[in-house]
């Protein structure tokens, strides 16, 4: 397998780990966001905590699995993304330490206030991550402000709050409305009463939210943003860097790939489809709400992996050291003996989370919860 294919090979496998996290780490994140929307009483939180009590954990293990992956593949892009967005790192890691305090601790005390404490906790958890998440993938289509030396060392010239641009904000918010869309078809399988009923509503508003917000950025994308593309380039097949290209602004750069391959244009309309899916399905009592919300997500990341394709980090103070998988990932060696043991161990991990979902459509009840309450999160 030549060098070019395994770079090409672990764009595809991030994508498909990124996916991976936003699919099933995303309805329990869902959960956690709404659980002081539509849980009303202290029953109403234990039962959302627990539809997602035998997952959470597992579900983690995508995010972790994509970081490393970045780490290892593309190791000037880890560089690059940490020392630049520390701040935003920070935010997310300090929100994500709520989760697992929250959930295991939250019901060893029957104290209003401890648990309320910790299922502000779990919000903040289930919310704050996707936010930058959102925000983070707008950037990177505005170009983040950094740049090379010589050396490769990459300095960034922004703040935090430079981040927090109109563009970028309604893409952070279309990743909490895609999120809280996939929880609440989570919580519409998993409950039933009141909560199932407020579920299905929530479900069906942040499905039309999904739609609208991804219109608008898809729009302003398309008509007010410039993309980029590289002009000019050494050869796929010799040693290169970041600094051996040449890369220009214009309004069709984030659009090239769509107009060179117009089948293409099927996934982001099919990311709109899905959540208009995810509606009708909420509505009609259908367990494909969950299913369809999933495809939505899907569409929609792969929406922006195509449109920055071959772009990873793109430069909005120097253009032309923006990173690419073509010249800022591994050896031949590294990507090599990853894929080797991405072959062996993503099945495994597969065929992990299939067993451990065999069960996922029993629904979780208030009953259930007073006899199992001291087994129960």
């Amino acid at each position: 397998m030549d060098y070019e294919t395994l770079k090409l090979i672990w764009w595809a496998l991030i994508g498909v780990l990124l996916i991976g996290f936003a699919v099933t780490d995303g309805f329990d994140m869902g959960v956690g966001m709404l659980l002081r929307v539509i849980g009303k009483t202290d029953m109403d939180r234990r039962v959302m905590i627990n539809t997602v009590g035998p997952h959470w954990e597992g579900n983690q293990v995508w995010f972790v699995t994509a970081g490393g992956a970045i780490f290892a593949a593309w190791p000037m892009v880890y560089a690059a993304a940490f020392s630049g967005l520390y701040t935003a790192l920070i935010i997310t890691l300090c929100a994500l330490f709520f989760r697992p305090v929250g959930f295991d601790y939250r019901s060893k005390v029957d104290d209003p206030r401890w648990r309320n404490m910790w299922d502000w906790g779990l919000t903040i958890g289930g919310l704050v991550p996707p936010l930058i998440f959102g925000v983070a993938f707008g950037n990177l289509m505005l170009g983040l402000p950094f740049e090379l030396d010589s050396l490769l060392r990459p300095s960034y010239h922004g703040s935090f709050w430079a981040l927090l641009t109109p563009f970028a904000l309604i893409c952070g918010l279309l990743s909490v409305a895609m999120l809280a869309m996939h929880g609440g078809t989570w919580l519409q399988m998993k409950t039933r009463g009141l909560l199932h009923t407020r579920a299905q509503r929530v479900t069906q508003l942040c499905a039309l939210a999904v739609i609208v917000l991804f219109l608008l950025a898809g729009i302003w994308l398309l008509l007010g943003i410039d993309g980029m593309h590289i002009v000019d380039s050494k050869p796929l097949g010799d040693k290169i860097n970041p600094l051996m290209k040449t890369v220009a602004y214009g309004n069709s750069g984030w659009q090239a790939n769509y107009q060179a391959f117009p089948l293409l244009w099927m996934i982001p309309v099919l990311g709109v489809l899905m959540a208009a899916a995810t509606w009708l399905c909420s509505r009609r009592e259908s367990p494909l709400a969950f299913v369809a919300s999933a495809l939505s997500i899907t569409c929609i990341i792969l929406t922006a992996g195509i449109a920055l394709f071959p772009f990873v980090m793109p430069s909005s103070r120097d253009p032309n050291v923006s990173l690419t998988m073509w010249d800022a990932t591994s050896s031949e060696l590294t990507l090599g003996l990853m894929f080797a043991a991405a072959v062996i161990f993503i099945p495994i991990i597969l065929l992990y989370n299939i067993w451990c979902y065999r069960k996922m459509f029993g629904r979780v009840t208030r009953e259930y919860i007073e006899d199992n309450s001291h087994s129960s999160y």
